[in-house]
């Protein structure tokens, strides 16, 4: 029995080597890819990456990357086809992203925008450059009543996404159950 056991911790010891040899061949392979430019590192790359990809609109739900690579394949080199998905259903959100080995080729891309392809009409536009610390979706801080994130609001609070049952008539628009001044 004692035999067992060491001739298992021997072949634990050997799965234990090949592990540690897998995980080095994975890193140099990581650093190589990085080396060799396959994700941009600074702001430049990525602006420049951005210029010679493309955005695809009004994507069928059921598409591939191959379908979408031989459908603008006529334009140049296709680097990346990206599809964006839901992270949390999984199921696609419609539109994609294609980088070209070279800008001409992302403009004669943007040539091909309402085409029709599968049974829809693409909208196809040059990709724009995310600028850090600028946010399109960002509508600012005060929407008109106090109240903070959670729902817990300045003059007493609900929880659980509750709100207050209000007596009496309700009004609709701007100045909704909130008088026109504040006591403190």
């Amino acid at each position: 029995e004692l035999e067992a056991i060491k001739a298992r911790v021997r072949e634990m010891e050997k799965e234990d080597e090949r592990l540690k040899e897998l995980q080095l061949e994975a890193e140099s392979r990581l650093i190589m890819s990085l080396e060799a430019g396959f994700f941009p590192k600074t702001t430049e790359e990525k602006m420049e990456v951005d210029q010679r990809s493309i955005y695809v609109g009004n994507v069928d739900y059921g598409v591939t990357a191959e379908e979408l690579e031989s459908h603008f394949n006529s334009c140049g080199q296709i680097n990346r086809v990206t599809i964006l998905c839901d992270k949390f259903s999984g199921h696609p959100k419609g539109y994609a992203y294609i980088e070209f080995e070279e800008k001409s080729s992302a403009k004669a891309a943007v040539e091909l925008n309402e085409s029709v392809f599968r049974g829809r009409v693409l909208k196809v536009q040059p990709k724009r450059t995310n600028v850090p610390g600028i946010s399109t979706t960002d509508r600012g801080g005060y929407r008109g009543r106090f109240q903070a994130r959670g729902g817990l609001g300045q003059r007493g609070g609900y929880y659980g996404g509750q709100h207050p049952r209000v007596r009496g008539r309700i009004y609709r628009g701007r100045a909704r159950q909130v008088p026109w001044y504040f006591l403190y």
